[in-house]
């Protein structure tokens, strides 16, 4: 399985962006996506995550601003950003975790950047 991310950009704030994580290779059907994300000079920190019943979860600073979702018969997975601010600068990654063998795989990191 490999990931391929896509749609970061710049934006200004109070803009939208939705990133894109494509999922190439068998999927199995029990599988959770996690979104991260890494501001200059930060540690990199999870931020939201989707699973194959639909389970969301996100961290308190997108909580109502960040929304995650799939497209199942395309093996892709989507966070939607509203309201970007300048805070939220940073390489963004998806991680897709598959249940059955355990296994990790990492999207390539997509920049965005929000100006004020």
């Amino acid at each position: 399985v490999q990931l391929q991310a896509s749609g970061g950009g710049l934006v200004r704030a109070g803009g939208s962006l939705r990133l894109s994580c494509e999922a190439s290779g068998n999927v199995p059907n029990t599988w959770r996506v996690r979104w991260y994300r890494q501001a200059p000079g930060k540690m990199r920190e999870f931020i939201a995550s989707i699973d194959n019943r639909n389970i969301t979860d996100y961290v308190d600073s997108v909580k109502g601003r960040f929304a995650c979702s799939r497209d199942d018969g395309q093996n892709t997975y989507y966070l939607q950003m509203n309201n970007l601010k300048p805070e939220d600068t940073a390489v963004y990654y998806c991680k897709l975790f598959l249940l059955l063998s355990m296994a990790n795989y990492w999207g390539q990191g997509t920049l965005v950047t929000v100006s004020s």
